[in-house]
């Protein structure tokens, strides 16, 4: 740990680095943020998520800052260490620290701050005390009179489920989730950073394993081992980062399509059929209405939509009954993005049952029959169609009940 607080201001006796003197700033650090001293020498990869946001802490201290800005600071942890969290903070609050606190957890800034600046569109729109605030009203300021635009219209009309969480729990990482999707509807599950969205459906498909409660699938309990189990299956899955989960960037066009397929496109289970890759890869192209000149095109040569359509496109190949989509719009255009839309719903209408996992709330509203907010781990509400965007926010941001009705 010590390394890391004076990394490129080391403390120097003699031009030679005096490690004694570290330690014993550094042990001195710790005592002020509630650490064991014993902590100077542990390499900070062996310390909890918990512990190396402290160390950073600890790292601005050791310059003797006075302003501290911690952006999101409680993103990943756990509801005992916000609260450590939180007593370091005010300690240093005491010390004369100016505190800079960025948070989406609105209800977290009732307990650590005195006042609250609200930004909207890269702009700040006011600055009040907290005391004359509630979660709420922090909302409605975020959101102001934005509208949705057009919203989905279902016209599927199975309202019987084909996918059912039921108590679904991963430790540490989320518990007791409910939820249910229909074939021909689409399920946005939104959440802010660290609400535990994106593990839940990397349990639905495999790619991590529930430590409690039930995943239905067509009425019958599955659990899916891996990726490809719940492929067969007949669950699909877009991932949020393309870059470094979803695609091949130097291999063209067709290869990305099929490489998730390879039984479909081998004969005899020994020779791979090139001409079958080509028409199905083209079939894609032209169905997903990706920009390209052919499918031998690199897919890192392409825009980041034409790219997201591709990864898409894989996911198309076998029908699946349930195509859960991670964050599917980040990072392209607008154009794309109303493409994509455009597609997903589409498949919806076409009976397949949509997950669509997303940290973009204007869009979980635009492109969805029902929003689920997720927030620490547990699903908190389930909003129809008619939801607004304060009505959202404010429950993933952790407003009460009780708050409400006031």
């Amino acid at each position: 740990m010590t390394e890391n607080v004076f990394a490129g201001r080391e403390l120097r006796r003699g031009g030679l680095v005096d490690w004694r003197l570290q330690w014993r700033e550094v042990a001195e650090l710790l005592q002020l943020i509630g650490l064991p001293d014993s902590y100077a020498t542990v390499p900070v990869g062996e310390l909890p998520i918990a512990t190396q946001q402290q160390v950073s802490i600890a790292k601005a201290l050791a310059h003797e800052a006075s302003v501290l800005i911690l952006d999101e600071p409680s993103a990943i942890l756990t509801d005992r260490e916000i609260d450590v969290l939180f007593g370091i903070v005010r300690r240093l609050r005491d010390r004369g620290v100016a505190v800079i606190y960025i948070s989406h957890r609105l209800d977290e800034l009732f307990r650590i701050a005195d006042t609250v600046t609200i930004m909207r569109d890269g702009r700040t729109t006011g600055t009040y005390d907290m005391s004359d605030m509630t979660v709420r009203s922090i909302a409605e300021e975020m959101v102001g009179g934005v509208e949705i635009g057009t919203r989905r219209k279902r016209t599927h009309a199975d309202d019987v489920p084909l996918l059912e969480l039921r108590g679904l729990s991963r430790t540490g990482a989320f518990e007791h989730v409910d939820l249910t999707v229909a074939p021909g509807e689409i399920v946005a599950m939104y959440g802010l950073v660290g609400s535990g969205a994106s593990q839940i459906a990397a349990v639905v498909y495999g790619m991590r394993r529930a430590t409690g409660g039930m995943i239905r699938l067509g009425g019958r309990e599955v659990r899916p081992r891996s990726s490809r189990h719940a492929q067969r299956l007949g669950i699909a899955l877009l991932p949020a980062n393309r870059k470094t989960q979803g695609m091949f960037a130097f291999q063209p066009i067709a290869f990305n399509i099929s490489v998730g397929h390879i039984p479909l496109f081998t004969r005899l289970g020994i020779w791979f059929d090139r001409a079958r890759e080509r028409v199905v890869a083209r079939s894609m192209i032209q169905r997903l209405a990706v920009v390209t000149p052919s499918e031998r095109q690199p897919i890192g040569a392409m825009s980041g939509g034409n790219a997201q359509k591709v990864v898409l496109a894989r996911q198309l190949v076998e029908r699946p009954r349930l195509l859960v989509l991670e964050e599917p719009t980040q990072g392209v255009d607008i154009g794309a993005k109303e493409e994509i839309h455009t597609l997903v719903s589409a498949l919806a209408d076409d009976g397949v049952a949509v997950l669509v996992v997303t940290s973009d709330l204007a869009e979980g509203l635009r492109v969805a029959d029902r929003v689920v907010v997720v927030r620490n781990g547990r699903t908190v509400a389930d909003f129809g169609p008619d939801a607004t965007q304060v009505d959202v926010l404010a429950a993933a941001a952790g407003a009460s009940d009780e708050e409400d009705a006031r």
